[in-house]
């Protein structure tokens, strides 16, 4: 059978859509459903209803959004076309071009596996729906710039006034207006007649005719047509459409447009828009992949310190959180101020921080932000299990940063960590855009403009023309600040963590669902789908193809403005889905709404989703840098190495990504190199990836260093990055001067005295400097230390509201002279005490103001240390993203077990005359009449089995009303304590809890 031809040998046409779709093996309904994972909410009861959901306008407006430019325009083209459409003359004309040609039997293909086009190949039809939205309409341009057919806008002439138009044309009077109308349609549709009566036409006509041939259509005339003009409209080429305004006839326009060459569209785009790479620099090494890599590897432990920066001051000094939800600007530009980098940035590290779970609100009544328990754990990894978390969580983010400062349909502000940043979209394109860069050669990146233009070619009705830009350069923006890529070339440890190519020998249908778009598309045989239909969107943006042009005064305005068809197509809103990436959620659509009145699944409750769900692999942690002994830090010895791959080798992944080399999503036309080999069926997990991309990025990552150089300037320099205890340590005894490929610290009184503040001895400074230092230490910096030590704690603060005490009365003689210490409100209650109103806390900073040097001290008279205590949330769950419902995660076995549903649904339907509609096959009957009852062990291990063989089993069942019964089951999914599969007794797809089964005995078919 050719797939998606809906019939095979000598079958007869298909009648419907309904008929097409009985025809289809259950490979092509199998694609079909994973293409159009609506129609699977919830489960349709047989194939009529499927073909009647997939005709709805909801649902063709979705799949319509998942088709690239040239398959749109092929769809546009049939929606001006007759229908059914003769193939391929009719079309071949409306799409013309030796480009068109060869694209056009692949695009056609296309439209027919995602059931938007039905009927015999010579013979297409349309969907109705999908004609209703793309086909011109008196009040609905359409992209193609056509207006109606002769017919529709002939419907509000007179019977005497179309015998006017019969007689100026030069054509005999007809009997009725129905025949006239067929006559014209047929002159206009003559070309040799049509070209003879355009001879006779004035010049101005005609250059009226040209002004409204590519769109739009509609002109306004004045109440008092010139000469042009009524030449025009005695003889049919333009007909009055309201008062004022009048509208050029499909026929006569497509007339016109094929003089020169032209069809539907103005400019037909059968091929995508080349991946240009950007010009090598002339003094640019020869190892271009090499250089990507160190520079995103750098870029990828800058991204760790931000992050680790940004959470290390949030738990002392976490920012409220506004009343609507999110942070305050005031607090956003703080922060700012404090990573050192633009606000639009830190609203990124922000929301990638939120985003990995690693920062929440604390819930509490001032509710603030702070780091979450998670954070610890996050701290524990190797750095490169780090940067990975960060990565995978940004890849499957739904929140778009690029939002805040905006402001949504109801005016309100866009905040950070607000509400209102998820965008659907957000994932998959995302995901496009990086397999877009992975087709390049390792090392090489495209040019401006050229991802961009890619992305609207495959996604032209996605979304909003400027989100689309919006998502594509923030992508990649994201990409360069989170070192994804490198000098705007994507890194190879970066590429083993998107997914692989599969291999040749997979199914075809998932080959068509995976195949990647090669750098340069040539023009392909039919059933070749080098463009991946799943990751494509809908119709060009409404101008597309229309030129806008005024006329002179008395002559046609082109433009209606009450019919302006360049205004742009419109979206409707897709259901979202479950968070995307999560295993066991693409059976969404089958779960309860097929498990009718079943008390034990609770609604909201995902009974399909695995246990194991969202758990990364640690076993690599034992083989972190910090626990190779011998090994410099930064720089993994071989065997720690091999062993982070132990992860995806015990998970069932040997053999599969780990160790393959830098990955991609290339597909075999992708340049050599551009991706890693296809891994084997079964064997690639996202945990083997990560693993992968973890191996990797620990060779990239730059050395963590163990020490600095103090010099004579009371400056310290970090010729690379630090240890992060280390970075802690200078944090608090100095200042950060300036960052880079070497950070430079400054020491001051003040840091001095925030160490000692802090609880650190001058003998502990002394000591750390000394040890840490490649330098001697210089004697400035030992005087510093010595002499802030020598003032530090002579004053003691305390509380009466607090008091202030210190061995030298003249000291406090002189600061009770002081005029700045009158807002202190200080008084002596002996030489040596003396007492404020003020809080400690205040007292201490105002005294520090002034440049003393005061210490905290206990009841008890002991110097107490003023450090903040680490404020952590309680336990919270990484937000959820909300991408659009996808049929890419959807498990194989259950969309096998849906078609089998519909099948079954589709035997058991009544014919015409009541009876069943096929016969259903019969299973064997289980022996005996009591249900099995087996131990839990087993009922779970025959389950399993049947899972692998797709053996149906006889399963017994108690309900929650108490009462026993018993199913035949064909298992499809066995997990988190629910078996899933198909009930050849309710002809369904069920979900049945495993507490619930008091026994499973195998079946023989």
């Amino acid at each position: 059978m050719t797939p998606g031809t809906g019939r095979t040998g000598d079958r007869p046409h298909p009648r419907t859509l309904a008929d097409e779709l009985r025809a289809r093996t259950d490979e092509e309904l199998t694609w079909l459903l994973r293409a159009r994972p609506d129609l699977l909410s919830p489960l349709p009861a047989d194939l009529s209803q499927l073909a009647t959901r997939a005709g709805t306008r909801a649902s063709v407006l979705r799949a319509l959004e998942r088709l690239d430019t040239f398959t749109l325009q092929t769809a546009e083209a049939l929606g001006v076309a007759p229908q059914p459409c003769p193939y391929p003359d009719a079309l071949a004309a409306l799409l013309p071009g030796p480009e068109c040609a060869a694209r056009l039997p692949h695009a056609m293909d296309t439209l027919r596996r995602h059931a938007l086009v039905w009927g015999p190949r010579e013979a297409p039809r349309l969907v109705r729906t999908a004609r209703e939205l793309l086909a011109p309409t008196p009040e609905r341009p359409s992209a193609t710039g056509l207006g109606p057919t002769l017919g529709e806008a002939a419907g509000r002439l007179s019977p005497s006034r179309m015998q006017a138009l019969l007689a100026a044309a030069g054509l005999p009077s007809t009997h009725d207006p129905v025949s006239a109308v067929a006559a014209l349609t047929e002159l206009f549709g003559d070309r040799k007649r049509m070209t003879a009566l355009l001879d006779q036409a004035p010049e101005r006509s005609l250059a009226v005719l040209h002004r409204l041939v590519w769109g739009p259509p509609y002109g306004a005339v004045p109440a008092r047509p010139g000469p042009p003009l009524q030449w025009l409209l005695d003889r049919g080429l333009l007909l009055p459409h309201a008062p004022g305004t009048v509208v050029l006839p499909r026929e006569v326009a497509l007339h016109l447009r094929g003089l020169t060459g032209g069809g539907a569209h103005r400019e037909p785009l059968p091929l995508p828009p080349e991946l240009t790479t950007r010009v090598r620099p002339a003094g640019a090494g020869s190892d271009l992949a090499l250089a990507t890599d160190v520079a995103a590897g750098t870029t990828a432990y800058t991204a760790l310190t931000v992050v680790d920066t940004l959470l290390t001051a949030w738990e002392t000094d976490g920012p409220p959180v506004l009343r609507a939800g999110g942070l305050g600007v005031r607090e956003l530009k703080r922060t700012a101020v404090a990573l050192d980098v633009a606000e639009p940035e830190a609203t990124f590290w922000i929301e990638l921080a939120y985003g990995a779970g690693l920062l929440a609100s604390d819930g509490e009544a001032d509710e603030r932000y702070a780091p979450t328990p998670r954070y610890d754990e996050w701290l524990a990894e190797p750095p490169q299990r780090r940067w990975v978390r960060l990565a995978s969580s940004w890849l499957a983010a739904t929140r778009v940063p690029g939002l805040v400062g905006s402001r949504d349909a109801k005016g309100r502000l866009h905040a950070t960590l607000g509400p209102g940043l998820d965008r659907g979209p957000t994932v998959e394109l995302r995901h496009r855009v990086l397999a877009l860069l992975a087709e390049l050669p390792p090392g090489e990146a495209p040019e401006p403009g050229a991802i961009a233009a890619r992305i609207a070619w495959e996604l032209p009705r996605r979304m909003p023309e400027d989100l689309r830009d919006q998502l594509t350069a923030a992508t990649l923006a994201e990409a360069e600040q989170l070192g994804v890529t490198g000098h705007g070339a994507l890194a190879s440890f970066a590429r083993a963590l998107l997914p692989p190519a599969t291999s040749d020998t997979d199914a075809e249908a998932d080959a068509d669902r995976r195949t990647d778009h090669p750098t340069k598309a040539p023009a392909l045989p039919d059933g070749d789908d080098p463009f991946p239909d799943h990751r494509r969107t809908g119709p060009p943006a409404g101008g597309r193809g229309r030129a806008d042009g005024g006329l002179g005064a008395g002559d046609v305005v082109p433009g209606d403005p009450e019919r302006q068809p360049g205004s742009g197509a419109t979206t409707e809103a897709s259901g979202a889905a479950g968070p995307a990436g999560a295993p066991g959620r693409a059976d969404e659509a089958t779960r309860q709404d097929s498990v009718p009145g079943d008390p034990e699944v609770p609604p909201g409750s995902d009974p399909t989703e695995a246990s194991g769900a969202g758990t990364r692999s640690r076993a690599d942690e034992a083989t972190g840098q910090e626990s190779v002994p011998g090994h410099p830090v930064g720089r993994p010895d071989p065997a720690a190495a091999e062993a982070l791959d132990a992860p995806g080798q015990a998970g069932g992944a040997a053999g599969g990504s780990a160790g393959s080399g830098p990955a991609g999503p290339g597909a075999a036309q992708a340049p050599a190199g551009a991706g890693r080999p296809a891994s084997a069926p079964g064997r690639d997990t996202p945990e083997s990836r990560e693993a992968e991309c973890a191996r990797l990025l620990a060779e990239r990552l730059p050395a963590l260093l163990d020490h600095f150089l103090l010099q004579a300037d009371l400056t310290a320099v970090a010729p690379g990055p630090l240890e992060r205890e280390l970075a802690q340590a200078m944090a608090v005894v100095a200042e950060v001067e300036s960052t880079g490929g070497a950070t430079v610290f400054r020491f001051t009184p003040f840091s001095v005295r925030r160490a000692l503040d802090a609880g650190w001895s001058p003998a502990e400074l002394h000591a750390f400097l000394a040890k840490r230092s490649r330098t001697p230490v210089p004697q400035p910096l030992t005087y510093l230390v010595d002499d802030v030590a020598r003032k530090h704690g002579r004053m003691r603060v305390g509380a009466a509201a607090s008091y202030l005490r210190c061995d030298d009365e003249a000291t406090l003689t002189q600061l009770l002279a002081d005029r700045r210490a009158e807002a202190l409100r200080l008084r002596r209650l002996a030489p040596t005490v003396l007492v404020s109103d003020v809080s400690p806390d205040t007292l201490l900073d105002r005294l520090r103001e002034m440049g003393l040097a005061p210490a905290a001290e206990t009841a008890e008279g002991a110097v107490l240390t003023l450090s903040l205590a680490s404020h952590r949330t309680p336990p919270r769950s990484a937000p959820h993203p909300a991408p659009e419902l996808s049929g890419d995660d959807a498990d194989d076995a259950l969309l096998s077990a849906a078609v089998r549903a519909l099948r079954a649904g589709d035997h058991a339907a009544p014919g015409p005359d009541g009876a069943a509609g096929a016969a259903t096959p019969r299973l064997p009957e289980p022996e005996g009449g009591a249900p099995p009852r087996t131990s839990t062990a087993e009922t779970l291990a025959v389950l399993q089995d049947a899972v692998r063989s797709g053996d149906p089993v006889w399963i017994g069942y108690v309900g929650a009303d108490g009462i026993a019964g018993q199913r035949v089951l064909s298992p499809v999914r066995v997990e988190g304590g629910f078996v899933t599969g198909f009930d050849h007794t309710a002809e369904e797809v069920r979900t049945y809890p495993l507490h619930r089964i008091t026994g499973t005995h195998q079946l023989a078919r």
